[in-house]
């Protein structure tokens, strides 16, 4: 058996096509980074069911990701995953459910997530008291907290601990915690934990609907992130999936030169990685040209497209930066 590194079984054989935009982007990441430049990672689809953790949390522990960018699913399912992991259960076959199979699974609690169902009770009620306690307790305080601080605070709490169901070191909300990470999630109502938040307070028991900061709180806050971490190589925007995860952030470039006549950076390396056809209906976003005309990048920013399942690319990608940095880029 080889104990051959990935990045160099990749090298060797991702010659052409979309192996070699794999390979092209994982370098130009690595020499981003290496150059002193940050790094913006946006997780779309179900990266976290897919248990992208295994590669991204030591990609956040090693400093190659500065500030994330997720749908409110992906901020959760990485936690619900942490607590509740022995109880999901995995379905080959899911092509071939019928409406009465998939019936049977809401009447067990399971909610499916393509070949993954996440269960009800061990998922979402078993995190959902300590949600409630952060809600109540950050509002009784007078503050206004984001999604991914209330997470961060119950992680760091040990609150949850006897529930852990995975080693916690692959976990990237648990790395992203340790780090005190700054992450945007765009359109958080839209998830589980959104969902419970808004329940809760129409029963009253949390009595604003403001102790949860979202929406344009998002785009200001990054506004002034942006312009304070985009001096020097600037920072790069590692695209995972289409829609809002990418889309929001992306946006804040363009916002603050051309709305605030600010003069801003344009972003300094662009990677998507996307299975969807760019069409009308399909593809949510640009593709990296056409963002060329809408002052996101410039003609000599670094940019690749990798059509493919993101599930197989990203942590190919993940592992290529860590094995080159580990050997110095050799």
């Amino acid at each position: 058996m080889s104990d051959r590194p990935v990045s160099d079984f990749l090298r060797h054989h991702y010659r052409h096509f979309n192996a070699a935009a794999l390979v092209d982007a994982a370098e130009a990441y690595r020499a981003h980074v290496d150059g002193g430049g940050r790094m913006l990672v946006a997780l779309a689809g179900a990266m976290s069911t897919a248990e992208i953790g295994l590669s991204l949390a030591d990609m956040i522990r090693r400093g190659h990701v500065h500030i994330v960018s997720c749908t409110g699913a992906n901020l959760e399912e990485d936690l619900f995953n942490l607590v509740a992991h022995d109880h999901y259960e995995r379905l080959p076959n899911w092509r071939d459910l019928t409406p009465a199979d998939e019936q049977a699974l809401l009447e067990r609690g399971m909610n499916r997530v393509t070949d993954t169902c996440i269960p009800e009770e061990e998922a979402f009620r078993r995190i959902e008291a300590a949600l409630v306690d952060e809600w109540r307790g950050a509002e009784e305080r007078g503050e206004r907290l984001f999604p991914h601080e209330v997470l961060y605070r119950i992680i760091r709490s040990g609150r949850l601990e006897e529930f852990y169901q995975i080693d916690p070191k692959d976990s990237w909300l648990v790395a992203a915690a340790e780090a005190d990470l700054p992450i945007v999630t765009p359109g958080w109502e839209d998830s589980t934990t959104g969902n419970i938040f808004a329940a809760h307070v129409l029963a009253g028991d949390v009595k604003s609907p403001h102790t949860v900061k979202h929406g344009v709180e998002f785009m200001t806050w990054l506004a002034n992130w942006y312009t304070a971490n985009a001096d020097g190589a600037g920072i790069g925007f590692f695209q995972i999936g289409g829609g809002i995860a990418g889309d929001f952030p992306i946006c804040v470039v363009p916002m603050l030169e051309q709305d605030l006549d600010r003069r801003t950076p344009l972003w300094a390396y662009f990677c998507q990685i996307s299975d969807s056809t760019t069409s009308y209906g399909s593809y949510s976003g640009a593709v990296p040209n056409e963002k060329i005309t809408w002052g996101k990048l410039g003609p000599d920013t670094p940019r690749f497209i990798v059509e493919s399942d993101a599930t197989i690319v990203a942590p190919l990608i993940f592992q290529y930066v860590l094995e080159r940095s580990e050997r110095g880029g050799a």
